[in-house]
């Protein structure tokens, strides 16, 4: 998008959330078009799902799948929709989105606003998956009397329009639902999901907090492993508050953004050393450009997402850091990203 340096004045001249919406009316007007072509250095292969490029779009951004192709389209490898519901809800009181522009972050708590997975499902089966693979992300309901009966009507509602499902147990923004990461209620969530997963389903993701204590890395990896879990994603906001700059540090919610990058990368290592190399990782987190994403793969992970970084830098930057990767590769004497992976 070579005009978002034009675009980008006018949108923060609104408040966050309300650029948001502005920015997804004004992609859905344009027509999904075939993506750039990139090196076949860059095509891997993840839980059985072929990537184009490693690089996709997290969570966040196309809550409701109404533009998922329109982002392929940018040259993201993958595109990850939702956080989607059971049930359609309105999620935390406004003001709820704010940018951190003096430290290239982000502060949500959103908590799961969406319209529901039956609405994105109705989006969902129109999509062609012709250039790249659509994931969804699905939540509980902020006032489920059970969230894990959630989170398995979930997978069953969403897993026929899904090339991979993300169970998001890591979003600060929904009181208790990181506990979902204790042993014994990740042991119940998993074997829901699992008996709710059809015999030729599409792949389960597990997304992780990055705000986790010691041993707890290892404890989410074996129960994981146990339940055949395809590839973890690490990891989702912070909670936490390094030094910021920005009027609006003190807000809560979730962090996102160059804020979060050295936590997120201490996560990836903890979960690649965890895993022994056993379990995909996707890093997210504070990735930039191509520099950020060599990182995450160096450390660990197969695939990378980002999110924040477009808010500054506009849809483009999937194509730049891909390329940039594919300079890496070449210049590193790699022949693909599978080789790369876990090399640091």
């Amino acid at each position: 998008m070579r005009l978002y340096p034009l675009f980008r004045p006018l949108a923060f001249m609104l408040d966050a959330e309300r650029a948001h919406r502005a920015t997804i009316a004004a992609v859905k007007l344009l027509p999904p078009r075939r993506p750039p072509d990139f090196p076949a250095s860059l095509r891997t292969t993840v839980a059985g799902l072929e990537f184009r490029t490693p690089v996709g779009l997290a969570a966040g951004f196309d809550k409701d799948a109404e533009v998922a192709e329109q982002m392929l389209s940018f040259g993201f490898g993958f595109v990850e929709v939702g956080t989607v519901t059971p049930r359609p809800q309105e999620g935390n009181p406004k003001p709820r989105l704010f940018r951190l522009r003096e430290d290239a972050g982000v502060i949500n708590r959103l908590g799961f606003n969406n319209r529901g997975q039956p609405s994105a499902y109705g989006r969902l089966i129109e999509c062609t998956h012709m250039h790249g693979v659509i994931g969804v992300n699905i939540g509980a309901n902020k006032d489920s009397a059970d969230r894990i009966a959630d989170y398995a009507a979930g997978v069953r509602a969403m897993s026929p329009v899904a090339r991979y499902l993300t169970i998001n147990i890591s979003s600060p923004n929904t009181p208790g639902l990181r506990q979902l990461q204790d042993e014994g209620a990740l042991n119940a969530l998993l074997s829901a999901v699992n008996e709710a997963r059809r015999a030729k389903g599409p792949p389960i993701f597990l997304k992780v907090a990055p705000d986790l204590g010691e041993g707890e890395p290892d404890q989410i990896v074996r129960v994981a492993m146990n339940h055949g879990v395809d590839a973890i994603i690490v990891a989702n906001t912070t909670v936490s508050r390094p030094p910021l700059s920005s009027r609006h540090a003190g807000e809560q919610g979730g962090l996102s953004g160059k804020p979060l990058k050295p936590l997120a990368l201490k996560a990836l290592r903890e979960f690649r050393q965890a895993s022994g190399g056993e379990v995909p990782l996707i890093g997210v987190g504070g990735i930039a450009n191509a520099d950020d994403a060599w990182e995450r793969i160096r450390a660990g992970a197969s695939l990378v997402q980002l999110y924040t970084a477009m808010v500054y830098d506009g849809p483009g930057i999937a194509r730049r850091i891909a390329h940039g990767l594919a300079e890496r590769l070449k210049r590193e004497g790699f022949a693909n990203i599978a080789e790369a992976v876990g090399t640091e």
